[in-house]
């Protein structure tokens, strides 16, 4: 093989690799839809023509409402991700938890970047269909995988429609093109987090002190995935939302 068609090789294997697993996103979505108590089921439109799932739970009147995205590999009801939707449901915020593309189930964290792009469609279009419902303010609750994918939005959406983000775990531990970010950020994050998490906690604190409006909240005893804490996760998502977005 010549060089450069092994370039070319190279280039497409990488690019199918990270190509997403539309299959088992629909293995997720006929395993999560049926046993759904809180919330409708909607397939929402990229540019692409792919439609995804989402869960959508209507708050009355429509006021603001949150969209709520999982970390890598999993699904829109998924542990922490299922809490904050209902529960943020309850406490009066519309909820909109969208499924993120997924790639294979051995895939690791770092084979997903090439994937933002496709994230940001998605959030795209889901701001949209919350616009469309009559919501007037829209947050983003993201975790883990999902907060990068959430920053990578953000960042690269001047007119992303979004009042404020709500970041999880962010699992690179970093703000990513932070100069492009203007709303304000709740960094969140478990006392027994990530080591990068941690580590990187006074970095995204000074980022956060050139965002108005913005905090960050270490849990005592939560760890990355606030096992057995979402209750206080909740919690500090709310009080967050009640003062931007209300």
């Amino acid at each position: 093989m010549r060089p450069l068609s092994f370039f070319l090789f190279l280039i497409a294997a990488a690019l199918a690799h990270a190509a997403p697993d539309y299959a088992r996103e629909k293995r997720w979505a006929d395993e999560v839809t049926p046993g759904l108590v809180v919330g409708d089921a909607v397939y929402l439109a990229q540019k692409s023509g792919h439609k995804f799932l989402a869960i959508y739970t209507a708050a009355a009147p429509a006021g603001a409402a949150v969209i709520t995205v999982h970390g890598s590999g999993v699904h829109p009801d998924w542990a922490l991700i299922g809490a904050l939707r209902s529960q943020l449901a309850d406490a009066g915020y519309a909820t909109l938890s969208v499924q993120m593309a997924v790639l294979a189930a051995d895939a690791k964290a770092d084979a997903y970047p090439p994937l933002f792009p496709d994230a940001a469609d998605r959030l795209q279009a889901a701001v949209a269909f919350l616009k469309a419902k009559g919501h007037r303010k829209i947050a983003i609750a993201s975790h883990s995988l999902g907060a990068r994918m959430s920053n990578f939005f953000l960042a690269g959406t001047p007119d992303h429609g979004v009042a404020a983000w709500i970041s999880i775990g962010v699992s690179s531990g970093e703000f990513a093109d932070a100069g492009k970010l203007r709303l304000p950020v709740l960094d969140i994050y478990g006392e027994r987090d990530f080591p990068q998490v941690l580590q990187q906690a006074n970095a995204r604190a000074a980022v956060l002190k050139t965002l108005k409006g913005s905090a960050q909240i270490e849990v005592a005893g939560a760890d990355h995935f606030f096992a057995g804490h979402e209750g206080e996760l909740v919690r500090q998502v709310k009080q967050f939302l009640d003062l931007r977005l209300k």
